[in-house]
């Protein structure tokens, strides 16, 4: 099973996923934790040009391109091999934030989006995607305060200095997907505290008939 997780910049992925995956661990299952951008060794020197503040001169087309061959590269060396092994793949974003971030955010064409999707990769889609619901301001508040405290990678800021109506619009995005495929979207409200979320997050797990998991 290929289950995403997306939210906005302090949104809690990276920590829920790890949670998760020591869940599905004591429970039996063989799981991968992975990431986009990255995920890959190729897959890492394209998340370090893409995250680098010094890359804001980047052309928006130029950003989508380099998502696509991150993913390209993620998906066929590592996502697709560990499904077919039988391994549960947990990934921090996906498809669905390259829509948002470079679709509804920065204005390329959704339409152009979609297409090179269904092109390089048959458009495959995660079997569940758990979208982490916030108000930019505190995601922000949340990443910032990580980021000065060293919980987080300073060299990798150049999404979190983009300006508040640029969040917004993302936030906006995910909202619009998960309104457009209620079936394969589950929203958590991510503004309570970890441990509410985790635990939300494993009842929809536990709801989800292709799992086989109990509470």
């Amino acid at each position: 099973m290929f289950i995403t997780f997306e939210g906005i910049e302090g949104s809690g992925k990276t920590t829920q996923i790890q949670n998760i995956a020591e869940f599905l661990r004591s429970r039996g299952r063989d799981c991968l934790i992975t990431r986009e951008p990255g995920g890959t060794r190729i897959g890492e020197k394209v998340r370090a040009i893409l995250l680098d503040p010094q890359s804001k001169d980047m052309d928006p087309m130029t950003e989508l391109l380099l998502y696509k061959a991150d993913r390209v590269q993620h998906v066929k060396k590592l996502v697709i091999p560990s499904l077919s092994s039988g391994k549960i793949v947990l990934c921090d974003r996906y498809f669905d934030a390259t829509v948002v971030y470079q679709g509804f955010a920065r204005g390329i064409d959704v339409k152009l989006i979609n297409t090179l999707h269904k092109l390089i990769l048959d458009d495959l889609k995660p079997d569940m995607t758990i979208l982490l619901d916030l108000a930019p301001e505190v995601g922000l508040a949340r990443a910032w305060k990580q980021i000065e405290s060293g919980k987080r990678a300073g060299f990798e800021t150049r999404f979190e200095k983009e300006a508040f109506a640029f969040h917004q619009r993302v936030r906006e995005g995910y909202l619009e997907l998960a309104r457009l495929e209620p079936a394969r979207f589950r929203i958590v409200d991510a503004s309570k505290d970890e441990t509410q979320v985790c635990e939300e997050i494993i009842n929809l797990l536990c709801l989800n008939n292709g799992l086989g998991l109990k509470e």
